[in-house]
C-alpha cells in the first residue's frame, strides 16, 4: 500500500531509541520528517537527511504515517490530544502509531478519537532497548485493528523482528506491561547473581559465560550483566522511564485486583536509586545499589 516514493513518515521523539528507529526508516528510502522537544537530539538525523519540522502540527499535516516515541503517558496525551496535537492536524486516512510505553487506557482513548476522524491508530510499544533499536531487532507488541496492523507491518519490519498483533486497542500496551513485569524481578536476580559472584571471589565474566546459556539465561543477563561488570551505567533504558513503566503496570494490576509482589519490590529499589540521583542512568545501575547493600559487614 505504501512505498518509499510517495510515503512521508513523521517521527516524533528522537531520543536514545527513537533516533535509531527513525534512521532505519530513512535508510530504507522513506522521506522522514522529525520533531523533538529538544531539537539538538534530532541533529544527527537531520545531518543524514531527515527534515526538521518546528511543530507537531506541521509534521502531522504533511505525513501519511506518524510514529511517536516519547517519554511518559502525559507526553503521549499532549502530543496526540493537546491543542497542537497530532489528531488536530493529521490527514484523514493517515496512520498514527504510538511506540511509547504508555497507559493502555490512554491507548484506547487515542484509538477512539482517531477513529472518529477517520485516522487509523495503533499502540505498538517495543522491547529490546538501545541495542535492539540499533540493530532493528526490536520486539513490537501491537494493539488495534488487524487491517491497520497488516498495512503497517512492512513499516514495523524495518525496526523489529518479533512483531505480533496482540488484539484490540490497548492490547499492545497491556503486553508491554507483561514484559516489564517479567523484567522487573529478573533484573533483581541478575544484579544479585553478579554481586554474589563478586563477593564469593569468582571471576564475574567467567561466571556469566557459564550461566547465560543455561536455565538462568535472559536478555538482561546477556546484555546488561557485562555492563554491570564493567561499571558502565550509561542508559540503554533510563531508570526514570522504567519507574514510569512499573508505575503503569502496578496501576493496571491494581485495577484487575492482581498481586504483583516482585514488581512492587523492584519499583521500591529503583525508587531508592532515583532518590539518590540515578534517574538518568541505565537500569543496570541497580547492580551498584545491591552491591553496596549486600557487601559483607566489615
Amino acid at each position: 500500500m505504501y512505498n518509499t516514493k510517495t510515503t512521508v513518515i513523521g517521527f516524533i521523539g528522537t531520543g536514545v531509541m527513537g533516533k535509531s528507529m527513525a534512521s532505519h526508516l530513512m535508510n530504507s528510502g522513506y522521506k522522514v520528517l522529525v520533531y523533538n522537544r529538544t531539537p539538538a537530539r534530532a541533529q544527527e538525523l537531520i545531518d543524514n537527511g531527515a527534515i526538521w519540522k518546528g511543530t507537531i502540527g506541521e509534521l502531522s499535516s504533511e505525513s501519511n504515517i506518524i510514529i511517536t516515541m516519547v517519554g511518559y503517558p502525559e507526553d503521549v496525551e499532549e502530543v496526540y490530544l493537546g491543542e497542537e496535537g497530532i489528531l488536530h492536524y493529521a490527514k484523514e486516512g493517515s496512520y498514527v502509531i504510538d511506540m511509547t510505553t504508555s497507559s493502555p487506557i490512554l491507548a484506547q482513548r487515542v484509538h477512539k478519537l482517531a477513529s472518529e476522524k477517520n485516522i487509523y491508530a495503533l499502540d505498538a510499544p517495543v522491547s529490546g532497548g538501545d541495542i535492539g533499536a540499533q540493530k532493528a531487532t526490536l520486539a513490537i507488541m501491537v494493539g488495534g485493528n488487524k487491517k491497520d496492523f497488516d498495512a503497517m507491518k512492512p513499516i514495523f519490519e524495518l525496526m523489529g523482528t518479533n512483531i505480533v498483533l496482540q488484539g484490540k486497542a490497548g492490547s499492545g500496551q497491556h503486553t508491554k506491561m507483561c514484559n516489564q513485569i517479567a523484567i522487573a524481578s529478573n533484573m533483581i536476580g541478575v544484579c544479585e547473581a553478579m554481586v554474589y559472584a563478586k563477593q564469593s571471589g569468582l571471576d564475574q565474566k567467567r561466571v556469566l559465560e557459564s550461566i547465560e546459556t543455561g536455565a538462568a539465561g535472559s536478555w538482561s543477563l546477556s546484555n546488561l550483566a557485562p555492563r554491570m561488570i564493567e561499571g558502565n551505567f550509561e542508559p540503554g533504558f533510563y531508570i526514570k522511564h522504567f519507574i514510569k513503566d512499573m508505575r503503569i503496570a502496578l496501576e493496571s494490576a491494581e485495577e484487575m485486583k492482581l498481586l504483583t509482589p516482585g514488581l512492587r519490590l523492584a519499583k521500591s529499589l529503583y525508587d531508592d536509586l532515583a532518590n539518590q540521583g540515578a534517574h538518568n542512568e541505565g537500569t543496570q545501575a541497580l547492580y551498584r545499589l545491591l552491591d553496596k547493600q549486600l557487601s559483607p559487614l566489615s
